[in-house]
């Protein structure tokens, strides 16, 4: 995720914890073959390694950085025993310990391999070289908790014999507390070739970097190991891929191995942390109003009594209850539920953006530190995924459920169980429960159990409770979509309406409920317009134009933002600001005119209007969260593209040209798998790129 306004690190270990936190990468680099042939190309060849080495493990993150450790001039197997022992390796503590071996290897007559030094004489091996399997074993001894060790050198395939013994000696207790992996580039008759290694490494973070959309902070050695492959032809795959020489048995990431591609999301912290993946810049985009994903602005302006309804819910006055958030599609619910989780979040208000918000927001609106407990967004989810989610955010690791179980009785009764027992209110934020799959069963089997405890009377301590315990207590804060009435009242309850509204009504009785498409968001549309627009009109043409835009567009506030953006884009704002096409053909039209607006657009910065249509039907027809960039998205559309195709490279190039156009404002981000997938950015847009008889590309937008 690209800056927003400033980032929020994870607080660094205190001192006497600096050593179990620490992580070091160690090269052992031999160079200086001085009699070999090519010995010069040889020593660039172990520089651009080394290069390549601290290029992936300089990748930041949540957790310390690597202390690299820059080889010595190695020339004796002295000098190699020498330098583990200055930086006591064998004695090393930690988090985590990456060793990367690189040089000449000897493959001797018996199951052995050396590490050949300049001074060797290759017909004494034992007496002038150094067995690779005693560095190796200095690694593994030693008392890190996590360690990696790569080898990359010529016959490194023969170190399995070596490596099973050193295996069979390390104490049972380490070998039970701790993950050691060793991973060798070649086979067992294979020389290396020296700048193998470092164009498929590199290749290997560009595509994690690029493509991959991998979300987690590490990477398991598997994961490593294919993106690793990835760069090989089929015919060098035997001789060249990692072979796992020593293996811990788990796909789970690794401090070890940094993920090249990971974004901090600011204010993944504190509460904030425990919430679904991403979901911190779910929020953000939405808290903010901002069009594009780079944006650093806050946009979000108005809403003044609403935001003060819900800041007085999440205060110190209002310790259990219901509130619902409703209206009709893009009239911002999902933005005034958002505003409040990261006004509200510790982490995020130590960030410059919440001085901005801030300083433009009445005190009174403006949630209470740490008011909101757990955050989800709800979307696409079903019941269990919302029941696990909720746990996830709450700090508290999910029951196993097993084979004849039902995970959304299991998970349900657990979240009933943390509310009784934790001892302080329990405040829960749930988005979008209408674009949710399953939703009679998330509000009949996970939130209506939770109504108890939102108001009186409060269930008596159990029997093996202290009687000081604080009383059980749910806030519940959910966003649902209803229709509009001619009067802006809530609607009656009815037997004949089957909405989510209806359905949190019954079983909520006491809840109350607020709504974002009243008249009165009119107004507050155009403030939020004119903050999109204020720097790209002067201040009495924004006074003009803004009521227009408001009288076509409200109350979807999602048109005005798509609006604006094209109006901040153009090279000649008040042109398309008094185009009466713009009105009558774009903006009439809605959210389909916006987009066929956009993509004419697009063509001038390199993206042709069909390939980004293609891509954006890909995102629209996959299932759960969305889909991910890698081979699937490129494959999802070259089907809307047919009969013309593109490579691989040419997609990947059309993907990139999508995500930093205009046409990124109409994708939303979320994980799945621990990959970054993309959607449609709403329900709404979803409905136009899938409906047959709609030809987004019939029609273009006047000239912006």
């Amino acid at each position: 995720m690209l800056d927003t306004g400033g980032d929020v690190r994870e607080s660094l270990p205190a001192e006497g914890d600096e050593q179990s936190a620490q992580r070091v990468l160690l090269t052992v680099a031999v160079r200086g073959y001085d009699d070999d042939d090519n010995a010069e190309e040889f020593a660039e060849g172990i520089d651009r390694q080394l290069e390549a080495v601290r290029a992936w493990w300089t990748t930041p993150g949540p957790l310390l950085a690597f202390r690299h450790v820059d080889p010595p001039q190695l020339r004796h197997r002295d000098d190699v025993e020498d330098f583990l022992r200055e930086q006591n390796v064998r004695e090393l503590r930690g988090l985590a310990l990456t060793v990367f071996i690189t040089g000449h290897g000897i493959a001797a007559s018996a199951d052995t391999h050396f590490l050949r030094l300049p001074a060797t004489d290759e017909k004494r091996p034992l007496a002038t070289a150094v067995r690779t399997a005693d560095i190796v074993a200095a690694a593994l001894d030693s008392h890190v908790e996590n360690v990696l060790v790569i080898v990359n050198t010529c016959f490194a395939g023969n170190l399995q014999s070596d490596l099973a013994a050193v295996h069979k000696e390390i104490r049972n207790s380490r070998l039970s507390s701790c993950r050691i992996d060793v991973l060798g580039t070649c086979g067992l008759k294979t020389k290396i070739e020296v700048l193998r290694f470092p164009t498929l490494l590199q290749a290997a973070l560009t595509h994690l970097r690029r493509t991959a959309g991998i979300t987690t902070a590490h990477l398991s050695v598997p994961e490593f190991m294919s993106e690793y492959a990835r760069g090989l032809r089929p015919e060098d795959a035997k001789k060249f891929k990692l072979q796992h020489l020593i293996q811990a048995g788990d796909n789970e990431p690794s401090p070890c191995l940094p993920n090249p591609g990971y974004a901090h999301v600011p204010g993944q912290l504190g509460a904030v942390e425990r919430w679904a993946p991403l979901s911190a810049e779910y929020w953000l985009d939405r808290a903010t109003g901002r069009p594009q994903e780079n944006d650093t602005g806050w946009y979000f302006r108005g809403r003044e009594e609403l935001n003060r309804k819900v800041a007085d819910f999440l205060g110190p006055r209002s310790s259990r209850g219901v509130l619902l958030i409703t209206g009709c599609a893009g009239s911002g619910k999902s933005a005034v539920l958002a505003r409040a989780v990261m006004l509200g979040n510790s982490a995020f208000r130590r960030t410059p953006l919440f001085k901005v918000a801030e300083d433009i927001s009445p005190e009174d609106t403006i949630p209470a530190e740490g008011s909101v407990t757990a955050a989800v967004p709800a979307r696409h989810l079903d019941a269990a995924r919302v029941a696990g989610d909720l746990l996830d955010a709450l700090g508290v690791t999910r029951k196993k459920v097993t084979a004849t179980a039902d995970p959304v009785a299991v998970w349900s009764q657990q979240l009933q169980e943390y509310v009784r027992t934790c001892g302080q209110t329990v405040t829960i934020v749930l988005d979008g429960l209408d674009e949710a799959q399953e939703q009679a069963r998330i509000i009949g089997d996970v939130l209506a159990p939770l109504a108890a405890f939102c108001g009186s009377p409060v269930p008596a301590p159990r029997h093996d409770e202290p009687f000081d315990t604080a009383p059980p207590a749910v806030r519940l804060l959910v966003g649902v979509r209803a229709s509009r009435t001619a009067d802006d009242a809530p609607r009656a309850i009815s037997d004949d309406d089957p909405g989510p509204l209806h359905a949190l009504r019954k079983a909520f009785p006491t809840a109350r409920v607020e709504h974002t498409d009243s008249t009165g968001s009119r107004a507050d549309m155009g403030l939020y317009l004119e903050a999109l627009i204020g720097d790209a009109l002067d201040r009495e043409a924004v006074r003009e134009l803004v009521p227009r835009v408001v009288d076509v567009v409200w109350p979807s506030f999602i048109d005005a933002r798509l609006a604006g953006d094209q109006l901040r884009r153009s090279e000649d704002p008040m042109a398309l600001a008094r185009s009466e096409d713009w009105y009558k053909k774009t903006l009439t039209s809605g959210i389909r005119g916006l987009l066929q607006c956009d993509l004419h657009l697009v063509e001038a910065d390199g993206l042709p209007p069909k390939t980004a249509l293609a891509l954006l039907k890909a995102a629209a027809y996959a299932k759960g969260q969305g889909v991910p960039w890698g081979e699937v998205w490129p494959a999802m559309a070259g089907v809307f593209l047919l009969p013309e195709r593109l490579d691989a490279e040419h997609w990947d190039q059309m993907i990139e040209k999508l995500l930093g156009s205009r046409l990124s404002g109409y994708l939303a981000h979320a994980v799945e798998d621990d990959r970054r997938v993309y959607r449609p950015a709403h329900e709404e847009l979803a409905d136009v790129l899938l409906d047959p008889h709609t030809d987004l590309l019939d029609e273009g937008g006047p000239d912006a």
